[in-house]
């Protein structure tokens, strides 16, 4: 079957423009269909064809604005679809943009949750730091009670030790004969030589005697106590050398040299080379026989009285140690 070439037209229209509404239409084909009728033979058939497509794009016109030419021939106010359209899309977009943001809002406040919650951590340290302070306060009153049992115990006194030996000059007896010698005194007798005395001697002829001196004649006995120098005993060269051997075999010891106070400064000058720490120990009994008690100025000790049985010196506290 054949189709008008209207009703094509206006297909066409309804299929190109799908934005004008059926009602538009119908109407500008019943309105072609009308006109087409009325001038049939006054008007060829491409001007009635014309006037459908200049009212199919004065209908398309009509999308970019708000009343279509059609709508005026027909007096019909159309409702524009476009705006609303628009405010649609619009709402649709903001609704899809509000999420967004709504999900962005709580990232934040979670990440900066954390921040908040390592605010608290401090304080339990700042709490254990307050509580350490007062465990210190108690230390006062310690302190304070200590202080006060110091105050009534009496200050201790610090003793100096006993002294081993003498603390002041005392006299020291010497002879030839040890049963000659006065009991209970500090006494010489000699271990070798014309005088030599026996161990047996001492102990029953010198009793009670505070300490006994052994005296080396000639410089044969190191173990002796004391070295007399003197003509016809021992020399001062052979001063030193008794004195080296004697502290070889008794370091703790002293070595007593006992000479005339006229022979003193040569047995220095032979003591003089040995090493400082044996002329430390040497000590000096010099024969000064005024029969007045003194002691020469550097010396340990000063023989003062010569007698028929014994001899008598005196003695600083050092002479022995």
């Amino acid at each position: 079957m054949s189709t008008s070439p209207l009703l094509n037209s206006t297909a066409s229209l309804a299929r190109k423009h799908s934005r004008a509404s059926l009602l538009a239409a119908g109407a500008a084909a019943a309105g072609m269909l009308g006109v087409a009728g009325v001038s049939i033979g006054s008007a060829p058939m491409a001007h009635a064809m014309g006037d459908v497509t200049a009212t199919a794009t004065t209908a398309s016109q009509a999308n970019h604005s708000s009343t279509s030419a059609l709508d005026e021939v027909l007096g019909v106010q159309a409702t524009v679809a476009k705006p609303a359209a628009t405010h649609t899309v619009q709402a649709q977009t903001a609704a899809v943009q509000r999420p967004a943001a709504a999900v962005a809002k709580p990232a934040k406040a979670a990440a900066a949750k954390p921040a908040a919650a390592a605010k608290p951590a401090a304080k339990p340290a700042a709490k254990a730091a307050a509580a350490a302070k007062p465990a210190a306060k108690p230390a006062a009153p310690a302190h304070a009670a200590v202080r006060a049992a110091a105050a009534k115990r009496p200050a201790v006194v610090h003793k100096p030790a006993a002294p081993t030996g003498p603390t002041k000059p005392y006299l020291v007896y010497d002879s030839v004969t040890p049963s000659t010698l006065p009991s209970d005194q500090p006494a010489a007798v000699y271990a070798d030589g014309a005088y030599a005395a026996s161990a047996s001697q001492v102990s029953s002829q010198i009793a009670g005697h505070h300490s006994v001196l052994w005296i080396d004649t000639n410089g044969s006995d190191p173990n002796a106590n004391v070295l007399d120098v003197e003509p016809g005993d021992a020399t001062p060269s052979g001063a030193a050398q008794w004195v080296e051997a004697h502290m070889d075999k008794q370091p703790h010891s002293v070595a007593i040299v006992y000479t005339m106070r006229s022979d003193w400064s040569a047995v220095q000058d032979a003591i003089g080379g040995l090493p400082g720490w044996m002329q430390s120990h040497v000590r000096y009994w010099i024969a000064d026989p005024t029969g007045v008690p003194h002691v020469v100025p550097g010396s340990s000790a000063t023989q003062w009285y010569w007698g028929s049985s014994y001899d008598i010196s005196t003695a600083n506290p050092n002479f022995e140690q």
